[in-house]
């Protein structure tokens, strides 16, 4: 069982990705925007941060960049979700420091596969 934070926006997908990565045995504590997510990291140990590239107040990409800034923080994998799915966009993630991309839309199933390949 991993912990797990999931920064998401829309209320319907971050319940859909709750309940199926729930269901995989994982734990899951959710932010709604990009300055929450920074603050439950702060606070926090996640083994996996799952990040919206769109957001209010920041960016899944301006957390990304700020993640990878904190010392004891930036060995966490973090798998961007967006619905920029141009290489322009991908290339910019990885840059930023990503481990992985999942275009939107897409399936819970192919998500559940991805968090575990991303943990294992």
């Amino acid at each position: 069982m991993a912990t797990i934070l999931l920064a998401e926006d829309e209320a319907v997908l971050r319940m859909l990705i709750c309940d199926t990565l729930e269901d995989e045995g994982h734990q899951l504590e959710v932010a709604c925007d990009g300055e929450e997510a920074l603050q439950k990291i702060e606070r926090q140990h996640f083994d996996l941060i799952i990040l919206d590239y769109m957001m209010p107040k920041r960016t899944g990409l301006d957390v990304l960049k700020l993640i990878k800034e904190m010392p004891e923080k930036k060995h966490i994998k973090v798998l961007i979700l967006s619905a920029k799915s141009q290489y322009t966009d991908q290339e910019k993630m990885r840059s930023a420091g990503a481990d992985d991309f999942i275009p939107k839309p897409f399936s819970p199933l192919e998500l559940a596969r991805k968090v575990e390949d991303m943990l294992a």
